[in-house]
């Protein structure tokens, strides 16, 4: 011990291994020196290596302390990491179930909402500000009746329109093609094994809301049931005592309400080949007739000046005031309100609560005649797009008109003129309000006091485009 101590004092190494671990010391010593002047030498190129490594080294060094980390981790602490992920996941699901479920019931609460206010007739969709000016270019023609046409119905899908006219035919046409698909010919009278068939003036016709039945009525008192698909006759309906002018099915339903020139109303069950029961009140010719899913129907009563709504359970009727001549055409808008024309030149709207009527717009579709000796134009035909505020009238004075009602149908507002030249003696919109649908001819269809020579007998297609919507805000 002496001797080491010796050694170190004089600066000695010191034998055995303390002098193996001094001559170590020294070598790294000499070799750190040389590091130093290579470092020198190399310039940075050797420094940026340098730190990469070492930024590599500490990224290893803490990859494998989280593995250790891991593997530290018990049996018991993994399953309960792994219930809680389980539970996060059930959670977000339950959340995402959850809005799904209020989206569904709001859109049924809606829908359902919806259903009330129709049925109540208080829901009116605002659309026609959407309408669009239908470019004249684009209307339709489709010719093949001889004589003028009288009425036309629509098919519940908007794939057909039949059509009847002066000539005592019926036309089923495709919306598509504008090809005919059928075509129930006049019969004649007085021949036997003749397929059946109207041989005087056709006057109305009425569709099933579920499409399966046709009705249409003639002069010669008779109304024939067709099945829309196949054109194929049913029944025949006898009973009225005059021409029958008006037919309506009332929806959801196959019970058939018939009027005519014997100033009654009928009811028909059409699937049981049943007659119901009649009703009377009015004072002349009944000219139209409307109904809707109520157990109820309405009727323009011609020159009696009156508007009728027929209560068929309690049996009775409402009369209703406002036109000054004879009403011709009538349709409901909804279940609370409804649309009249007369040859006065003036179109109603009237509400099943008001005596007289909300919105009266006098000379509609102007004047005609000598200055001084000027007179309305007849309007000839009224039609409403079902729960909306959208309303056309046909006249003779070369066009169609589209009204917008007001708020509370208590105001008439002129949309847009479309040129057609003819009487226009029926107007039918498509249940989707794409389309409206004109039966044009050179008569009007109750008699023949004027002639419009140029006009032709046709059904006209006239596309309603609306307007694309604003988009929300903040979208």
């Amino acid at each position: 011990m002496s001797a080491t101590r010796a050694a170190r004092k004089r600066g000695k190494p010191a034998s055995g291994a303390g002098a193996g671990a001094e001559a170590f010391k020294r070598r790294r010593k000499g070799d750190s020196s040389g590091d130093k002047v290579k470092s020198k030498g190399g310039g940075k190129m050797n420094e940026e290596i340098s730190s990469d490594s070492e930024s590599e080294s500490l990224a290893l060094r803490r990859t494998e302390e989280e593995e250790e980390e891991e593997l530290e981790e018990t049996a018991q602490e993994k399953k309960l990491r792994l219930a809680k992920v389980y539970l996060e996941q059930l959670r977000q699901q339950e959340e995402e179930k959850a809005e799904a479920r209020e989206f569904e019931e709001d859109q049924v609460a809606g829908r359902l909402k919806e259903d009330v206010l129709e049925q109540r007739g208080r829901l009116q969709k605002s659309v026609a500000k959407e309408i669009q000016a239908p470019d004249p270019a684009d209307i339709r023609i489709l010719r093949g009746h001889q004589l003028s046409i009288t009425c036309l119905v629509v098919t519940p899908d908007d794939l057909a329109i039949f059509s009847a006219a002066k000539d005592c035919t019926i036309i089923k046409w495709s919306v598509e093609s504008g090809r005919k698909l059928h075509v129930i010919p006049r019969a004649k009278k007085g021949t036997e094994g003749q397929p059946p068939g109207h041989s005087t003036h056709v006057l109305c016709m009425a569709i099933s809301s579920d499409g399966k039945y046709l009705a249409s009525g003639d002069r010669s008192k008779l109304i024939l049931i067709w099945e829309a698909q196949s054109c194929q006759h049913l029944y025949t309906f006898t009973g009225h005592r005059d021409a029958v002018s008006g037919l309506a099915f009332r929806r959801g339903t196959h019970q058939l309400y018939s009027t005519s020139h014997d100033r009654s109303v009928k009811v028909w069950n059409v699937a049981e080949n049943s007659y119901v029961e009649t009703l009377f009140g009015h004072q002349d010719a009944v000219a139209a007739l409307d109904a809707l899913s109520r157990e109820c129907c309405v009727t323009a009563g011609g020159r009696d000046g009156t508007v009728r709504v027929w209560k068929i359970p309690e049996e009775s009727q409402l009369v209703f005031y406002g036109h000054q001549g004879s009403i011709d055409s009538i349709q409901l808008i909804n279940e609370e309100h409804m649309v009249s024309g007369a040859d006065d030149g003036s179109v109603a709207l009237w509400g099943l609560s008001k005596k007289r009527p909300l919105a009266l717009q006098r000379e509609a579709h102007g004047l005609r005649g000598e200055p001084g000796l000027e007179q309305p134009f007849w309007v000839s035909s009224v039609a409403a797009l079902l729960n909306t505020d959208l309303v056309a009238t046909g006249s003779h004075n070369n066009s169609v008109r589209l009204w917008q009602c007001g708020e509370g149908f208590r105001q008439l507002d002129l949309l847009y003129d479309i040129p057609l030249v003819g009487f226009v003696n029926s107007l039918k919109f498509s249940s989707a309000g794409d389309f409206l649908v004109a039966g044009v001819g050179q008569e009007h269809r109750l008699g023949r006091w004027w002639r419009i020579k140029e006009a032709r007998n046709s059904v006209c297609i006239i596309p309603l485009r609306r307007a694309p919507r604003p988009p929300a805000a903040g979208s």
